[in-house]
């Protein structure tokens, strides 16, 4: 089949991420390139619900152990995969009562063997009217400031990925009506 790389894709909620993804998979099949999507959240919840979790919003209130566990069993599935690309879609930190805690610890990096990350941004005002706008899930009401202090966070998170794995780090900024644009600059981030 050739190269398979594995793209981990953060970004907080609001940032346009699911939309850019998209849009990338479009692009790269329009390449005739073989590329599948994992959401690192979707496949943490089909372990959860194996112990009695009902929603998906109910994963960062788990403990941090029962996290942990559950992020294993997840990155262990997803490494399996080799399509060309390999893009997991996940989040860089999830707010827990204990804190910021990780959503890509050293144990998880290591299942996944990352070759590229893509950090997701937009301007806070925007991620904040995008979050207002989004009845699909059950968030949290939170201020602009916080969103600054979330995407402060994503980027520290990320940054420290990179120089645990050795791998590229690469930040988009997904500005409003530009998703083509911020598409094209990750295809070429990762190299295809």
């Amino acid at each position: 089949m050739g190269e398979s790389k594995k793209v981990i894709m953060v970004g907080i909620a609001g940032v346009g991420k699911t939309t850019l993804v998209a849009k990338i998979v479009e692009f790269l099949n329009d390449r005739k390139k073989s590329v599948s999507v994992h959401s690192f959240g979707t496949v943490m919840f089909e372990e959860a619900k194996k112990m009695g979790i009902q929603d998906r919003d109910e994963l960062r209130k788990l403990s941090v152990s029962k996290q942990r566990e559950l992020q294993t069993k997840a990155a262990k599935k997803i490494a399996g995969f080799n399509d060309n690309v390999v893009i997991i879609d996940t989040h860089a930190f999830i707010s827990t009562k204990e804190g910021f805690y990780p959503g890509l610890p050293y144990h998880v990096l290591e299942e996944l063997k990352p070759e590229n990350f893509i950090t997701v941004s937009a301007r806070p005002e925007e991620i904040y009217n995008r979050r207002m706008k989004d009845t699909t899930r059950n968030r949290d009401i939170v201020s602009i400031d916080s969103i600054k202090k979330e995407l402060a966070v994503q980027d520290a998170m990320l940054s420290s990925c990179a120089v645990l794995t050795g791998s590229p780090m690469k930040s988009i900024l997904n500005t409003e009506g530009k998703v083509e644009e911020a598409a094209e600059e990750v295809i070429n981030a990762i190299g295809f």
